[in-house]
């Protein structure tokens, strides 16, 4: 039994959990496998280190016996010899889905999913949509119905590996089964295969899709449409289809998770006087009351104008800002009359903001 220390073996500390404590196996048994250093005893050795350090972190009471007493403690669980031969079991729990061909032992593959990045309006994201899109993806050869042999034909039981898809491998003290290299897993030979497709079983195609959008979605929403992948090699199951949503920018609105923001620009003797003024929603224009001696920045709320959310709850609000303009492109009786103004609403009462920030500029300046 190896002295050094079984954590510091795997890379982890003694607080990593099991699920983490597998995937550090994984990572250190695969760098110092034997089929990948043939020849390599140094690599061989920690290996098999590899393997007896997660052979008792893995086990509860091992663990807590080893955490205590060191491998003392592990010795006497082990019966005082240390003896370690299980590396076979250990190393196929933890990498049968490797060496398996994925699990399917001569059965046939799923296809791949796929992605495709749907770009929509803000409306139809808000009020949800049907788009239609175009997918370049592998589907089933029609004339040999997806198995890849040729019509008449069809295809036998591998050789090599007796239809299986596995060949079991020996190296030593290991024993593992791995894809098999004739049939690559697939368990049958084509010996005649399809014109159209050479035996693969698919073909290229741009295929027509309509996608129903919910609404409510985001820009990074995904919408799942299964089996619409590519089809899987000598008639195995098709993948998925993952249809990412990307919102384009709005001319007047912004969102925020269910929230819309926008900016309303309000002439400066509406915003004095006060008004009402005409505001855009995706429903349609709503009045706003704007009170008298409003300033630039006020928010006004319109409750439940807002975006519903995709996966259910109270519907958003539509957040009004108030800009307010400065008036351009003035006839001289138009000045004159704003030169009047101001003379007559000197004083800190009119513009109280301004008056304490001058106030407040006197003091730093002191």
């Amino acid at each position: 039994m190896s002295k050094r220390d079984y954590y510091k073996i795997l890379g982890v500390d003694k607080n990593t959990s099991e699920k983490d404590l597998k995937k550090a196996y994984r990572r250190v048994a695969m760098k110092h496998h034997p089929d990948r250093n043939p020849g390599n005893k140094e690599a061989e050795e920690k290996f098999k280190e590899a393997s007896e350090a997660y052979e008792v972190l893995s086990d509860s009471q091992k663990r807590a016996a080893y955490d205590q007493y060191g491998h003392e403690g592990v010795n006497a669980q082990m019966g005082g010899g240390g003896g370690f031969n299980n590396f076979s079991d250990i190393f196929g729990d933890v990498f049968g889905d490797i060496f398996s061909g994925g699990g399917s032992r001569g059965g046939r593959q799923h296809g791949s999913d796929l992605q495709y990045t749907l770009q929509i309006d803000l409306e139809q994201a808000i009020k949800g949509t049907t788009a239609k899109i175009r997918v370049p993806t592998l589907v089933a050869c029609k004339p040999c119905n997806g198995s890849g042999a040729k019509a008449g034909s069809k295809a036998t039981n591998c050789s090599t590996c007796g239809g299986v898809g596995q060949v079991r491998m020996q190296q030593g003290f290991f024993s593992a089964q791995q894809t098999c290299p004739n049939c690559r897993g697939q368990g049958t030979i084509i010996k005649e295969p399809c014109n159209i497709c050479h035996g693969q079983g698919r073909v290229e195609e741009l295929k027509t899709l309509s996608v129903k959008v919910p609404e409510g979605v985001d820009t990074g929403d995904r919408i799942r449409l299964s089996g619409e992948g590519e089809a899987g090699p000598s008639g195995g199951a098709a993948g998925d289809l993952y249809v990412q949503i990307s919102v384009k920018p709005h001319d007047i609105f912004e969102r925020d998770g269910v929230n819309l923001y926008c900016e309303v620009p309000v002439n400066f003797v509406d915003a004095v006087l006060g008004g009402d003024l005409d505001v855009p929603t995706l429903d349609g224009r709503v009045k706003l009351k704007v009170p008298a001696e409003t300033q630039t920045g006020k928010l006004f709320r319109l409750r439940g104008k807002g975006v519903t959310p995709v996966r259910g709850g109270s519907k958003g609000d539509l957040m009004c800002r108030v800009v307010v303009e400065t008036p351009v492109n003035l006839s001289k009786k138009q000045k004159d009359l704003l030169m009047e103004f101001r003379d007559a609403t000197k004083g800190d009462k009119h513009s109280p903001r301004q008056s304490s920030w001058f106030e407040g500029m006197k003091s730093f300046f002191n």
